[in-house]
């Protein structure tokens, strides 16, 4: 009995092991996909805005996160609009776009898990 409880053991914490892997996997996957958008969709007039979009990975208590956007100061003036300037957003359409893919991928991935 106690064998099948360290068996147990060690298959839960193998797929969690999986689990937080592959999800780290879409996590990035994601990212790349939403900062290649979002350079398409960025308007270009010297394409400083568009060289300047980027992501960068973080893992905070055993979780994957990813920060996505520009590093052009003015990034955030064309995205929201300004009092003068209609919005023209490039960041929020690409993530509306990745979204769907990237839920259906932690779907899957709970599935597999569970």
């Amino acid at each position: 009995m106690a064998d099948d409880f360290a068996s147990l053991s060690a298959d839960l914490r193998n797929a969690g092991e999986k689990a937080q892997k592959m999800a780290g996997d879409a996590v990035a996957k994601t990212a790349a996909d939403i900062t290649n958008d979002a350079k398409v969709f960025a308007p270009v007039d010297t394409g400083n805005l568009k060289n300047s979009i980027g992501y960068d990975l973080n893992e905070d208590g055993g979780g994957v996160g990813a920060e996505i956007g520009p590093t052009a100061s003015y990034g955030i003036h064309l995205e929201h609009g300004t009092s003068v300037m209609a919005p023209q957003p490039f960041l929020g359409p690409a993530f509306d776009r990745r979204a769907p893919g990237f839920e259906k991928a932690m779907e899957w991935l709970m599935g597999e898990v569970i």
